[in-house]
């Protein structure tokens, strides 16, 4: 898995052109104050006793805390990588982290899936607001 998270003072987008059958019609949405992650999942991290899904999340809870902010928002962005999952698992596993994060208490949510989207994003020139990851 490899992510690209950035503290958003505002990140929005528009669904615009469907790339999955498959997944429902999408409306446009706006987010203030929230740490978003592009969420690149490979195939590895499909396999049992991958970590890489927990570590996503230890990282966005701790991002989140840095910024003392309560939203977290996951974007599925499969341009970080050369190989990709199965989109089917891949949402799977993107819809575990949004609800382990909304257990945690977070306000979690994810970006139209199965969409290329228009994005309007601020984000701060802050130390803390780009970070890349590995797992």
């Amino acid at each position: 898995m490899k992510v690209l998270f950035w503290y958003c003072d505002r990140f929005a987008w528009t669904p615009t052109l469907k790339t999955l059958d498959q997944v429902p019609d999408s409306q446009p949405d706006e987010f203030t104050d929230t740490v978003v992650a592009f969420v690149h999942v490979e195939p590895k991290d499909l396999e049992t006793g991958s970590s890489a899904e927990t570590k996503l999340l230890k990282n966005a809870k701790w991002l989140a805390r840095k910024w003392d902010v309560e939203k977290i928002l996951l974007h599925s962005f499969t341009h970080l990588a050369r190989e990709k999952a199965d989109p089917g698992r891949a949402k799977a596993l993107l819809d575990r982290a949004e609800a382990r994060l909304s257990k945690a208490g977070y306000q979690a949510s994810q970006t139209a899936y199965g969409y290329f989207n228009d994005l309007s994003m601020e984000a701060r020139g802050h130390p803390l607001a780009r970070i890349f990851k590995e797992f």
